[in-house]
């Protein structure tokens, strides 16, 4: 793969082999390296990257980026949620710390100025959509699978998952961010979570051309083929009517009135999520469409985040998701009818410190 450099790159700390640094020719290479975990984020590994990009950014040798994951099941299957469940058991502010650092590292990637090649292989949910999906060069393949499952563990889309989402076509992206259903390849792009396909079967080529090559040269030659098909266009007519409905309530109410098969089994999905985060997501993403950047989007979902910590689901779902993997969480409240308006309310508070510290005025490049 030609002249390979580990220069300018940050040292390496006693966990650094979970981001692996590498450099050949004009590309620069991050590799999520967690396997066994599903290359899923940890504090440590934010930082890392942060820190890599900012060597990168200023080392003229460095023309391109190109992320991707260690293993052959995905690039990222989100952050270290036993961590943060453990956090949010004993009351601590390990979460919050993290949250923010990976925040701020995600609006950093959608800033940045040179070519950054996400390679969304496998499954891509939570934090990895947040370190993928807001590059300027996001790939695709027959075996993704792009989620952001978060109401199913007792917490709400972020990383900026609310910005993406709420800019999809029509109501494509509430019925995702509700759902927590994973997308394909077509479908990925079709949402805006992704803008190329390439089999699986000719990335080693592109990366290996990357070195030498620059991305607007290379892509193409990659990318002419076609994704298998994807299934949400085919459901537009439904998922639009259905959830622009203004509470979720209501939303159910349509998907179940609807008389459409896949609608029925659309609520009886929704019917298995957090009622509390349903209800902070659907306002969380309506909130989302008014904001105009990445970084007040990100802004408002660190103080839902922060929030979700002193709410009872997010330690009961990951519980019965991951913990006890009973897949049978009690969520409290149970129903939607249950969970008051002012307690929705308080996820969107200001102060406490719950704040990412953004210029102001802040865009997305």
């Amino acid at each position: 793969m030609g002249p390979s450099s580990t220069a300018a790159l940050p040292d390496a700390a006693p966990d650094a082999e979970d981001v692996l640094l590498t450099r050949h020719g004009r590309a620069a290479h991050l590799t999520l390296n967690r396997p066994r975990a599903l290359n899923a984020l940890t504090h440590a590994m934010v930082r890392r990257i942060d820190e890599a990009l900012t060597a990168w950014e200023h080392d003229p040798k460095v023309e391109t980026v190109v992320l991707t994951g260690a293993g052959d099941r995905g690039l990222c299957a989100g952050g270290d949620i036993r961590a943060i469940h453990e956090d949010a058991r004993s009351g601590g502010t390990a979460s919050a710390d993290f949250w923010r650092d990976e925040y701020r590292l995600n609006a950093r990637i959608a800033r940045w100025s040179k070519p950054y090649v996400a390679v969304m292989d496998g499954i891509v949910m939570g934090g990895g959509v947040g370190i993928s999906a807001h590059g300027n060069v996001r790939i695709v393949t027959e075996r993704s699978q792009v989620a952001m499952p978060e109401t199913g563990i007792g917490f709400v889309p972020d990383v900026g998952g609310t910005y993406l989402l709420s800019r999809a076509p029509g109501e494509l992206g509430t019925h995702l961010a509700l759902t927590g259903t994973p997308v394909g390849a077509a479908d990925a792009i079709l949402c805006g979570l992704a803008d190329h396909y390439v089999p699986s079967s000719q990335l080693p080529a592109l990366i290996a051309e990357l070195v030498s090559t620059p991305v607007r040269e290379a892509l193409p030659r990659h990318t002419h083929q076609t994704p298998p098909p994807g299934e949400l266009a085919a459901h537009r007519e439904w998922i639009d009517h259905c959830y622009a409905a203004d509470t979720v309530e209501e939303i159910m109410d349509r998907l179940l009135t609807s008389g459409i098969q896949e609608a029925k089994e659309t609520a009886e999905t929704i019917l298995t999520k957090s009622p509390t985060s349903l209800k902070v997501t659907l306002k969380a993403m309506r909130r989302a469409r008014e904001l105009p950047t990445l970084e007040e989007v990100l802004t408002q979902e660190y103080r839902i985040s922060c929030a979700t910590l002193t709410s009872p689901d997010l330690v009961e779902g990951i519980r019965a998701q991951v913990v006890d993997k009973d897949r049978e969480p009690r969520w409290a409240p149970g129903t939607l009818g249950e969970v008051e308006d002012g307690v929705v309310e308080r996820f969107f508070e200001t102060g406490g410190g719950q704040e990412l510290g953004f210029p102001e005025g802040a865009a997305r490049a």
